[in-house]
């Protein structure tokens, strides 16, 4: 059996780290179609053993380091 991932959708403020209830950076979906969501911590400390059960890891850490968007000259 071929296991098809669809894309992946954003993860928002409202998704939810399922070790501490702080904001998912990380979506790991398992061979099952079952998805986990972590924050950047956790998501690095069980890095090792997610990647080996994970199917697909999305991770948006990125989002942190992101430098704000500047306010439009009307919001000035």
């Amino acid at each position: 059996m071929t296991t098809v991932l669809t894309p992946a959708t954003p993860l928002t403020a409202g998704d939810r780290c399922d070790r501490c209830g702080a904001q998912a950076y990380l979506r790991v979906v398992l061979n099952n179609g079952a998805d986990l969501l972590f924050c950047a911590h956790h998501g690095r400390k069980f890095e090792p053993e997610l990647k080996k059960i994970a199917a697909d890891i999305q991770d948006e850490t990125e989002k942190l380091t992101a430098a704000p968007s500047t306010a439009s000259e009307t919001e000035r």
